[in-house]
């Protein structure tokens, strides 16, 4: 009997790209000798290396006048496919012959990971999932020995306008490993990617040597996810690494202002989403300046509402 044909267009950044995954994850356990053909943004290909059942991985590099999808197309084509799952709702889906085509349907007013779980009608949602390897996880020992508990921080941020200031993370670390804190005598582990490093600098000038480890641009995703799986915490900026931590099952405490933390938070009864006291709706007007003109939004986000949510998080266990 022939195997079945599963087609999965997936998304271009890797926190949407989580944030869907859990969608993948449930096909899988469904359909177990299904030969599955996953086609996603290059950013992406580094969270596929131990996924079941993949045949093959499609790097879709994106080229002018939206090339990338006749290229998709070209190298999916010629295949009968049993089902297609769309997330980008992009015209390949409706130019293949397939015996069921699911497509994704947006929603203004729905987390993400509802938004992809009812291409299929899944209700609850399947949660977000991270295929981590035994190797990974040996490099991420290597990294981090097990000699102290830690907390990692996320000081980066795609975009500007979501970055919490790096002298908070700087005072937010202080705090919570001082002998009165609440993890006394524990590390802090920064973790990202190289154009991220600034933003790392005033916490690891803020921290004796002994009490911080460094890891920006030192792990790959899923070296870091292995680092983060084992982490008491993990404090970071909206962006595919906090949606990443969040998938591990770590306890996840996401910052946000002007993003909606509904639509984007990390997803997990583990997690958390502390925003700024100014409230996203006043803060999206703004976007557009601040873009342009290179600054944050995330200023009316004080130290002791993210240090508050870590104490709660951290004696909840």
């Amino acid at each position: 009997m022939r195997a079945m044909r599963i087609l999965f267009i997936g998304n271009t950044r890797i926190g949407d790209f989580i944030l869907a995954s859990g969608l993948l994850d449930h096909l899988l356990k469904i359909h177990p000798d299904a030969r599955v053909t996953l086609a996603c943004g290059p950013s992406c290909i580094g969270l596929t290396r131990h996924i079941p059942n993949l045949e093959r991985v499609i790097a879709m590099r994106k080229r002018p006048r939206h090339g990338h999808w006749f290229d998709l197309w070209r190298e999916v084509v010629r295949t009968r496919w049993d089902l297609v799952v769309d997330l980008r709702k992009s015209g390949v889906s409706y130019a293949l012959l397939s015996r069921d085509t699911r497509r994704l349907r947006r929603s203004k007013d729905q987390h993400k990971v509802v938004e992809a779980g009812a291409i299929l009608g899944l209700s609850p949602p399947p949660d977000p999932k991270v295929w981590i390897g035994e190797d990974d996880r040996a490099h991420a020992r290597a990294l981090v020995p097990d000699s102290a508990p830690y907390i990692v921080f996320g000081p980066g941020a795609t975009h500007i306008h979501k970055t919490w200031p790096a002298e908070r993370f700087a005072e937010l670390a202080a705090l919570l490993i001082a002998p009165d804190g609440p993890l006394p005598g524990g590390r802090i582990v920064l973790l990202g990617a190289p154009n991220e490093r600034p933003e790392a600098e005033p916490t690891l000038r803020a921290l004796p040597e002994a009490s911080r480890i460094d890891l920006m641009d030192k792990a790959n995703l899923l070296q870091a996810g292995a680092v983060i799986e084992r982490a008491a915490l993990y404090i970071g900026n909206d962006n595919g690494q906090m949606h990443l931590a969040a998938a591990t099952g770590t306890p996840t405490i996401g910052l946000f202002g002007p993003t909606p933390a509904d639509l984007y938070g990390p997803w997990g009864k583990n997690c958390r989403a502390v925003a700024t006291d100014t409230p996203y709706e006043e803060l999206a007007p703004l976007l557009r300046d601040s873009v342009e003109k290179h600054y944050g939004l995330m200023e009316t986000l004080p130290v002791d509402k993210v240090l508050q949510a870590a104490r709660e998080m951290l004696a909840r266990g």
